[in-house]
């Protein structure tokens, strides 16, 4: 098995001079990244181009592995936008001065070294990169076979940017797209300080059960959207329309309606405009009659609940209650984002209170569930887990805090 011992040496090394960099250079930097980058669109889509050759059209992993003039566009506004924002290093959470005459300040620092591993998403190395170099890590990126020519071919003008600024390029490092790296960076125990795996189930599933580094779970979103008693159908439409279809390959997107049984009499208009988007419908013994006669339907399976589909499919099932409403999504869900729709007060308020997930809506869709949505720029991932960071995890989620003290002779007896 090939040594990358080596390499996580020099980024450990590397990454300890991020500390003394000022966030003038950090911030030149990532406007150097977004200039050569939109420089270097036609080599982008080149590479990209080569891994898109490789992978079915119709695989769910297809749209986020492909790169257009839009989403690089958008990228580059998101780098721009982490750019401007507030350093989160150096910030004095909390300070005093003990009875004794000592100084404390408690102040945040950086994670040290990110391990991120994760699948068909090349707009993550250019995310991943901004974040860690803004909150003054350093990184070992590990992406996927799917999208090894376009996370190069980013890596590359990533190198460039660094070089122009004066910055190492140890720091961040890209690992070849095989398993021995995978094995090799969950065991880089002493150079690596936390594995943040982004993407499905399965991945997250196996670097949480094999990794011996210190993990933060981010990306599986098993989705649920409650239609209430009491909800806007208008609203209701929108909504779920937007929670499935936006982009249906991405974690916050809809995966399973569940109605209330005395709104059934609606269902027909609820998903008229899901299927003729194009989503097969997955419905429960309940709700099966009411949209039968509709194209793309058929009689849900146990399989199509708790299912992220990725991709233009949803399930739906019926309950009597917000109770058997909630019980649902806490027997299937993945705690990343679920939603309400109603306008009953009290239900609202029990819902938001007592799910637990790491974004709860209340009539908006759940394609919100995004860092740059909230404000906090990029994104590393949606952690759905509850130690250190949940939710949309960005700068201020990539740093930890150490003590200081100050004193002038000070000795405890």
């Amino acid at each position: 098995m090939p040594d990358y011992s080596h390499l996580f040496k020099k980024v450990k090394s590397a990454s300890r001079k991020l500390m003394a960099v000022d966030d003038t250079t950090i911030q030149n930097t990532l406007s150097s990244l977004v200039q050569i980058s939109l420089a270097e669109i036609p080599f982008i889509f080149a590479e990209n181009a080569k891994d898109l050759a490789l992978m079915d059209s119709n695989d769910p992993k297809y749209d986020r592995l492909k790169l257009t003039e839009e989403r690089i566009t958008g990228i580059c506004a998101e780098l721009t936008q982490v750019q401007n924002l507030p350093s989160p290093l150096d910030r004095i959470l909390e300070e005093k001065i003990l009875p004794n005459g000592l100084l404390l300040k408690k102040i945040t620092v950086p994670l040290g070294v990110l391990g991120v591993i994760y699948e068909a998403r090349p707009n993550v190395t250019f995310d991943v990169f901004a974040l860690a170099l803004k909150s003054g890590n350093g990184l070992i990126l590990k992406g996927g076979s799917d999208a090894d020519h376009s996370n190069k071919a980013i890596m590359s003008l990533i190198h460039r940017a660094l070089e122009k600024n004066d910055l190492p390029k140890d720091t961040f490092q890209l690992l070849p797209p095989d398993r021995e790296a995978t094995k090799s960076l969950l065991e880089a125990v002493g150079f690596v300080d936390v594995i943040i795996p982004r993407g499905s189930q399965g991945l997250i599933d196996f670097v949480r059960q094999n990794s011996k580094v210190p993990v933060i779970e981010t990306g599986a979103g098993i989705v649920h959207t409650y239609f209430d008693e009491s909800a806007d159908l208008e609203k209701g439409m929108a909504i779920i329309f937007n929670s499935k279809t936006r982009r249906p390959s991405v974690c916050n997107s809809l995966d399973c309606l569940i109605i209330h049984r005395d709104r059934l009499n609606d269902l027909p208009e609820l998903v008229e405009n899901l299927v003729g988007a194009g989503v097969m419908i997955f419905a429960d013994e309940a709700s099966f009659p009411w949209i039968s006669k509709l194209p793309l339907v058929e009689k849900a399976r146990e399989e199509h609940f708790g299912t992220e589909f990725l991709s233009l499919k949803m399930s739906i099932k019926t309950v009597s209650n917000l109770e058997e409403a909630m019980d649902h999504i806490a027997e299937y869900s993945s705690k990343h984002s679920e939603a309400i729709i109603s306008e009953n007060p009290t239900n609202i308020n029990i819902f938001l209170k007592t799910v637990d997930a790491a974004a709860v809506y209340a009539n908006a869709s759940t394609a919100f569930t995004d860092g740059n949505q909230f404000g906090l720029g990029a994104e590393i991932g949606i952690s759905t887990q509850k130690l250190h960071a949940r939710g949309p995890m960005a700068l201020n989620e990539l740093t930890s805090y150490k003590w200081v003290i100050q004193g002038d002779g000070q000795i405890r007896e």
